[in-house]
C-alpha cells in the first residue's frame, strides 16, 4: 500500500508539469515516516522558512475513493517535528472525528477499507489567502468562496457562477482540459490576487441529480404546481432532546447519593445512559444514508451540565469517571451531528459550514439544510413538536413556501 502515490499527488505533480502554478509541495509516504526517512523534507522546508509555517495535506494512498473533506489539512510549523505531529494528528482525528463519516462511506458508498497508518502527507508553504473552490455542473462552472478566517469580519460560504476574476474561468477550463477528465479544483487566491491551484479531485464518476435528470427528461410546455423543485424533502429523523438526557443522569446521581450507607452506590448505570445515547447516535448513522435530526434541546443546558459534572463530588472515584464519560460524550454528539444533512432546531444553533460541505460535489445532490425557529418563540415551538409526537425514526417532510418559511410534517 506505501507503494501506491496518491491521486492528490499525481494529479499536482501532472498540473505543475503543465506549468500552472501549483505551489511547490513535497509528498512524503507512510514509509518514510515509519523509517524517519526525512532529508528530502529536511530540504524542502529549509527552502520554506519565510512564514515559519506550511501545510501538511492528507494524502492517504485511497482517499481517492472517499468524499471531499473526509481527511484533514492542519498548519504547522516548517520542521520535521511539525510535520510529524500533523501527521499524527489527522490519524488521530480519521480515528475519532471522522471515525463516523468513515464508517457511513463504507456502508453507503462501498469506500474500501482502509489502515490510517497508511497515512502519507503532502507539504506545501503556507498561503495567506481565501480558499476557492470550482467545478462544472452540467454545462456551468460554479465557484465556491470560503470564509476568509484572517479578516475580522467574516462572511459565510457561497456559490456563484461569476468568479470574482475571469481568470480563474480560463484557468479551470485549461486544467479540466489538461486533466481530461471532469474535477473539482481547489484553488487559494493570496492577498495579492495570485491563483495558486492546491489540488485536483476527479469527480467524473460522480453522478450529479441535474444531469441524470437531464437524460431521462423531455421538455414540454408549461407546468401547474404547488411546490417548487428543491423546496421540499423527506428524511428520517434522529430527535435530540439533551435536558431529558442530562435529567436522567442527574437523576441516577441522586440515586446514588441517596442510597444507604450499607449499599455500595453503583456509577454503571449513569455510564450505561451515556453509552447508550452514544450507541443510538452510531447505530442510527449506520442505518440511514441521509438523515435529519430535531434538536429539541441540542447543546446541554448549562445549569444541568454543571451540575451533572460535579453531583458527585464528593465522591471523587465516582464523579471523575462520570465527567470524562460527559466530556467525551459532547465530541460523540458533535459528530453524529455533522453527519446529517439536515438540522431542526433553534436559531442560535446552526451548521458551521466549511468549504466541502458547503459546495463540495458531495452536496449536490444532497445540500445541507439548517432549519429553525427563532429563539423567543423556544418553548412555544418545542412544546408544539412534543404535543405532535415526533419520535427517533420517524419520517419528516419539510416544505419551503415562496417566502421562505419552513414547514415541517410529521408523515
Amino acid at each position: 500500500m506505501s507503494n501506491i502515490i496518491p491521486e492528490k499527488a499525481l494529479h499536482l505533480e501532472m498540473l505543475k508539469k503543465g506549468n500552472f502554478n501549483v505551489p511547490d509541495f513535497i509528498y512524503v509516504p507512510a514509509r518514510d515516516f515509519e523509517n524517519g526517512n526525512f532529508e528530502k523534507l529536511k530540504t524542502f522546508l529549509s527552502r520554506h522558512q519565510e512564514s515559519y509555517k506550511v501545510i501538511a495535506r492528507s494524502a492517504h494512498p485511497l482517499e481517492e475513493a472517499f468524499k471531499p473533506g473526509t481527511f484533514d489539512s492542519l498548519e504547522t510549523y516548517a520542521d520535521t517535528a511539525g510535520i510529524q505531529y500533523a501527521r499524527n494528528r489527522i490519524i488521530k482525528m480519521g480515528k475519532t472525528v471522522s471515525r463516523l463519516s468513515i464508517l457511513r462511506q463504507h456502508k453507503f458508498n462501498h469506500a474500501p477499507e482502509l489502515n490510517l497508518e497508511d497515512m502519507g502527507i503532502i507539504v506545501m508553504p503556507f498561503i495567506d489567502g481565501s480558499g476557492v473552490m470550482a467545478k462544472m455542473l452540467g454545462n456551468s462552472w460554479e465557484f465556491g468562496y470560503c470564509r476568509n478566517r484572517s479578516h475580522k469580519v467574516e462572511s459565510e460560504p457561497f456559490i456563484t457562477k461569476t468568479p470574482h476574476n475571469t481568470g480563474l474561468l480560463e484557468i479551470s477550463e485549461d486544467i479540466q482540459n489538461y486533466l481530461g477528465f471532469k474535477c473539482e479544483i481547489e484553488y487559494i487566491v493570496s492577498r495579492d490576487g495570485e491563483i495558486h491551484v492546491v489540488q485536483a479531485k476527479d469527480i467524473s464518476q460522480i453522478e450529479t441529480l441535474d444531469e441524470k435528470e437531464s437524460e431521462r427528461s423531455v421538455h414540454l410546455d408549461g407546468i401547474r404546481r404547488i411546490r417548487k423543485r428543491r423546496n421540499y424533502r423527506e428524511r428520517p429523523v434522529y430527535v435530540m432532546n439533551n435536558a431529558e438526557f442530562y435529567m436522567c443522569i442527574i437523576d441516577q446521581c441522586e440515586n446514588i447519593v441517596m442510597q444507604n450507607e450499607s449499599s455500595k452506590p453503583h456509577i454503571e448505570d449513569a455510564l450505561e445512559i451515556i453509552a447508550s445515547q452514544e450507541a443510538d447516535f452510531e447505530n442510527f448513522a449506520l442505518k440511514y444514508e441521509r438523515y435529519a435530526i430535531l434538536g429539541l434541546s441540542i447543546d446541554p443546558p448549562k445549569d444541568l451540565y454543571q451540575i451533572a459534572s460535579h453531583y458527585l463530588d464528593e465522591m471523587p472515584d465516582l464523579q471523575a469517571p462520570l465527567s470524562k464519560a460527559l466530556y467525551k460524550n459532547l465530541y460523540k454528539r458533535d459528530y453524529f451531528l455533522s453527519e446529517a444533512d439536515t438540522l431542526i432546531a433553534r436559531d442560535d444553533i446552526r451548521v458551521n459550514l466549511g468549504s466541502h460541505d458547503a459546495y463540495g460535489i458531495a452536496t449536490v445532490r444532497n445540500p445541507v439544510w439548517s432549519v429553525f425557529w427563532y429563539k423567543d418563540r423556544d418553548e412555544q415551538v418545542v412544546q408544539q413538536l412534543k404535543k405532535l409526537g415526533f419520535r427517533t425514526g420517524d419520517c419528516i417532510g419539510i416544505d419551503i413556501d415562496m417566502k421562505e418559511k419552513p414547514t415541517v410534517y410529521r408523515l
